[in-house]
């Protein structure tokens, strides 16, 4: 399976971005999907998740009532909506595809991962 992110730019502090994630494989569909961020000199973290349904999602406590995770598995896609961006929120973006249905937290649970956008927010 190869991911393909998108979406990423340069912002303003407060302004929105759409990030998305297109497999390769209908594979995907099946599996949870998760976004990371990793800035220069930190660990790559886990930002959303979702199960392979959309029925069930997870947020880090950084981006909760911020970002809205969502996935249409006609179009094999998943998306990331950041809305009131903050210059922490710079980093590098990825996707990745679970080894599993539900979505999970953890680096080692994904399987698959997309080469990353760059998001930058600019104070």
């Amino acid at each position: 399976v190869q991911l393909q992110a998108s979406g990423g730019g340069l912002v303003q502090a407060g302004g929105s971005l759409r990030l998305s994630c297109t497999a390769s494989r209908r594979t995907s569909s099946n599996n949870g999907v998760g976004w990371f961020r990793q800035a220069p000199g930190k660990e790559r973290d886990i930002v959303a998740a979702i199960n392979w349904s959309g029925s069930s999602t997870y947020y880090a406590d950084s981006v909760k009532g911020r970002f809205t995770i969502s996935r249409d598995n006609a179009k094999g896609t998943v998306y990331l909506q950041m809305n009131s961006l903050k210059p922490e929120d710079t980093a590098l973006y990825y996707c990745a595809v679970a080894l599993r249905a539900s979505y999970a937290i953890q680096r080692d649970d994904y399987r698959y991962w997309g080469k990353g956008t760059q998001v930058t927010v600019s104070s």
